[in-house]
Order: structure tokens, then C-alpha cells, then sequence
């Protein structure tokens, strides 16, 4: 028997997707290999379990992509409920894990979760849920209780703190709103109220406002907050139109600090070159445009919901990234998706993905 012909769209996204992760895994071993040689006498350390979570992400994505989205409607209070719980056991002893100033993880000794990653599915569910099933323009019964829910969720991962994720799912909301039909005029208020907020926000701590300021001039504090800028332009201007070769980068002998995660795209510069690095924001745009024509198109109301969230959140995210990285924002410590290193970030962001396949899937 014949198997029914995918659609294009499916075919598209699924091989960016591929093509993303490919990369990634050839980058987070060239960017970390020489760090991982120092530290852990072992260059495949960071790759290994890379590899790892590659796997396990692929696995969701084969899953959600295979189980009919409307069989999620059930699981979007509970996985929202439980990722809420989650950030909340960032904050108590022995199970946080808090580093570089920040409680973002929990876990046991190598094994750790970051509980942000599976909230921003976790309102892209619900979102999508909500909305799908009333009139949106019923502020009472969907605007009000999605704005609890990301007030309260926003709050837990600021206070983490993690503004560039915050600011990240705020995006994911304002997007499932748009996109459910809420008058402009409303979204626009919206909008220019959080943009407000995540401003004062920026400047009620010391070293958020210095990296806002520091993005206009890296060099008047070349040593501290304009360190990572300054040296993530330096490796993308030794890469040239070619690169330097693959392994070759400079910036990864200790130059650059998070190079196999935040700053990962500048080491796709420096080794691969320009032509490659436009390769990678040219690939983001496919899956972009791919992504919210999967949504126009979706059978269904949950169906554009799910696929507008979930595109959302990986353009915003890669936006953020290549921004900072670019300069032209301030840093945040978002991962680039689908390619920096990072299991949380890696796994769930396949397994949303598989939902957006399943969407396309089923999209005319």
C-alpha cells in the first residue's frame, strides 16, 4: 500500500532542521575541543554528550512529529503546571544548581535540567490550547488568564535571573495572540507595554544595564563588559568570505568565553566564513517563513497556534543570538537552536520542532 505523499513544507523543515544539527554537532566539537583538552584531558568531552542529547531530541521530535497535535489539547495544564514547578525548584538548596550568578538548572551531580526550555513549550501549549477553544477577543476568559500565566511564569525565570528567556516567551505570547485574532490595536498596547517593562527591567540591575550600554560602546570597559563583544567581532573578521578552515579558530583558545554555546555562531564565522555564516540566518529564515505558512495554512486553530508559537520562539531565539553576537544586542546567554550546545535547550527544542513537523504534515 501506498504511503500518502508528504507535503513540501514538511520535507523543507525537517531537512533545515537536519542541517542545523549537523552543523551543530561539527561546531560544538571544534569550538570546545581545545578547552575540553585543558580541563578534561578529553576533547570529545562536550561532543559525547552533544551526541547524547542529539539523539534523545530526536527521538521527541520523531514522536511529536508521528501523535496528532490534537492529542496534546489534554496534557497543557499539566505541562504547565509541572514546568512552573520545576522553576520553582531551581530556588531551594541541594537541588538548584546556580552558576555564572545565575539558578537556571537543577539536577544531581552531571545530571541536569534547565526548567526555562520546558516552559516556553509549556506556554505554547497552553497558549495555543486557550485561545483555540474560545473567542479571543473574550478578554476575560483568554487574554487575562494567559497574562496570568506569563506573568507568572516570567516571574519565576526573571528571577532566576534570565531576562533574555523571559523576554523570549513574552515574544511566544504576543504571538499566539496575534496570530488567534486579537484586535491590533490590543496587541499593540501590549507590546509597547512589555518593551516598557523588559526596559526598566534592563536597568534595576548593575550588570544589565551595563551590557545595554555596552553594546553602543564595547571599548569603553574593553576588559569586562565589552570583553565577549569585542572578541566575538575579532573571530568573525578573521574568518573572511571563507574562513579560516574548520578547527582553526583563535577565538576558542580561551579568548572567547561560552564559545560552544552562546557564542557559537561567531566560531561558524571565524572557521567557515562569511558565505557559511549567511548560510546558517538564510536556513532561520527558511524555517521562518516556512514555519508561519505552516500556520496560515494548519487545518486547524490549535494546529496555527502551535506552529506560529513554535516558530516564534525559534526566530526570536535565533534573532537574540546572532544579535548579540553581531553586536547589535546586548548579551543575553540564549543558546542558538538547534546548534549551541546545551541538553535542555537541545532535546526540547527537537521535540517542539516534531510538533511544527506534525502541523506540516497534516497542512494541505
Amino acid at each position: 500500500m501506498n504511503q500518502p505523499r508528504r507535503p513540501a513544507r514538511f520535507v523543507v523543515l525537517a531537512i533545515m532542521a537536519l542541517l542545523m544539527v549537523l552543523l551543530g554537532i561539527v561546531m560544538v566539537l571544534s569550538a570546545a575541543s581545545v578547552q575540553d583538552l585543558r580541563i578534561h584531558g578529553n576533547a570529545w568531552y562536550h561532543q559525547r554528550r552533544q551526541l547524547i542529547w542529539v539523539v534523545l531530541g530526536l527521538a521527541g521530535l520523531v514522536t511529536t512529529s508521528r501523535l496528532d497535535y490534537r492529542r496534546l489539547r489534554p496534557a497543557a495544564i499539566w505541562l504547565l503546571v509541572g514546568s512552573m514547578v520545576l522553576l520553582m525548584m531551581v530556588f531551594i538548596p541541594g537541588i538548584g544548581i546556580k552558576a555564572n550568578g545565575s539558578s537556571r538548572w537543577i539536577g544531581v551531580g552531571a545530571a541536569t535540567f534547565q526548567p526555562s526550555e520546558l516552559a516556553k513549550l509549556a506556554v505554547i501549549l497552553y497558549g495555543s490550547v486557550l485561545l483555540s477553544s474560545r473567542p479571543v477577543n473574550d478578554l476575560r476568559g483568554t487574554v487575562l488568564p494567559l497574562a496570568a500565566v506569563l506573568g507568572g511564569v516570567g516571574a519565576l525565570v526573571y528571577a532566576e535571573p534570565d531576562l533574555g528567556t523571559t523576554m523570549i516567551i513574552a515574544a511566544i505570547a504576543a504571538a499566539l495572540l496575534f496570530f488567534a485574532g486579537l484586535r491590533l490595536a490590543v496587541v499593540g498596547a501590549t507590546a509597547a507595554l512589555g518593551v516598557g517593562m523588559m526596559g526598566a527591567l534592563t536597568m534595576t540591575a548593575g550588570y544589565r544595564r551595563d551590557r545595554l550600554l555596552s553594546v553602543f560602546d564595547p571599548w569603553s570597559d574593553p576588559l569586562v563588559t565589552g570583553w565577549q563583544a569585542i572578541q566575538a567581532g575579532v573571530a568573525m573578521s578573521n574568518g573572511g568570505l571563507w574562513g579560516m578552515g574548520l578547527g582553526a579558530s583563535r577565538a576558542k583558545w580561551g579568548f572567547l568565553p561560552f564559545a560552544q554555546t552562546d557564542f557559537i555562531f561567531a566560531i561558524v564565522a571565524e572557521e567557515l566564513g562569511f558565505v557559511a555564516a549567511m548560510g546558517v540566518i538564510l536556513v532561520y529564515l527558511v524555517i521562518g517563513l516556512v514555519g508561519l505558512n505552516t500556520a496560515l495554512r494548519a487545518p486547524d486553530r490549535l494546529g496555527q497556534l502551535l506552529a506560529a508559537g513554535i516558530t516564534t520562539w525559534i526566530m526570536i531565539q535565533a534573532y537574540v543570538n546572532i544579535g548579540a553576537v553581531l553586536g547589535v544586542l546586548p548579551i543575553t546567554g540564549v543558546p542558538l537552536p538547534l546548534v549551541s550546545y546545551g541538553g535542555s535547550s537541545m532535546v526540547l527544542t527537537l521535540t517542539a520542532y516534531g510538533v511544527l513537523l506534525n502541523v506540516a504534515r497534516q497542512t494541505p
